[in-house]
């Protein structure tokens, strides 16, 4: 249950961000709730987003496991679960998207690339970071210098998100359901079927 109300007051900002929001996403983002709280947060989280979203330099689809690993490493449902809606749209395989918070144990599924950028991910997560300079040389090489920071990038912000989501106890918002990830058995359906949703996306 979120840690903070997730109906804040009704501001010409808020209002915006939700139409944008509905037409984007079929769905006011939880995140985007929370954050209404203080207008002056919102806006400049939606300006930094919108930002970051014109980034271009790294492969689409590494980009989005780099960012599925920090938000596993983290323990963020909500980020993982929108992350496999946002990951579908780019046609990652659903096999694939279950296995990336256990890709160690299921490194068949992914390329060399993928591979190195998950590790990678995974080491710029820990405190302190883990991340050696095999590491960086490996990705170097294979993305070039732009794209790799790209990726650096992009993992803190995922961080960002991650820890922030986490801490006011946002929960999965059913996002992986309106894709091809089967649904268990017996599953709710809103809000009260996000416990039933975070336990499925860690099978």
């Amino acid at each position: 249950m979120a840690r903070i109300s997730l109906e804040p007051r009704r501001t010409l900002l808020l209002r915006i961000a939700q139409r944008y929001s509905r037409r984007h996403y079929g769905d006011v983002l939880d995140p985007a709730m929370a954050l209404a709280h203080n207008s002056r947060v919102l806006y400049a989280d939606a300006r930094f987003e919108q930002a970051v979203a014109k980034f271009n330099k790294l492969d689409p689809v590494l980009k989005e496991l780099a960012v599925m690993v920090a938000a596993a490493r983290i323990g963020c449902s909500w980020c993982m679960d929108f992350g496999y809606w946002d990951a579908r749209k780019l046609g990652i395989a659903a096999e694939k998207l279950r296995a990336v918070p256990f890709w160690r144990e299921h490194r068949e599924r992914f390329s060399e690339a993928e591979l190195a950028v998950m590790e990678y991910a995974e080491a710029v997560c820990e405190t302190e970071p883990t991340v050696t300079d095999e590491m960086a040389g490996r990705l170097l090489k294979l993305l070039g210098e732009a794209a790799f920071v790209e990726l650096t990038f992009m993992v803190g912000v995922e961080n960002l998100r991650s820890r922030v989501n986490s801490a006011l106890g946002l929960r999965s918002q059913g996002f992986a359901d309106r894709c091809e990830v089967p649904a268990t058995e017996g599953a709710g359906t809103g809000r009260q079927g996000r416990a039933q949703r975070d336990d499925r996306l860690r099978a």
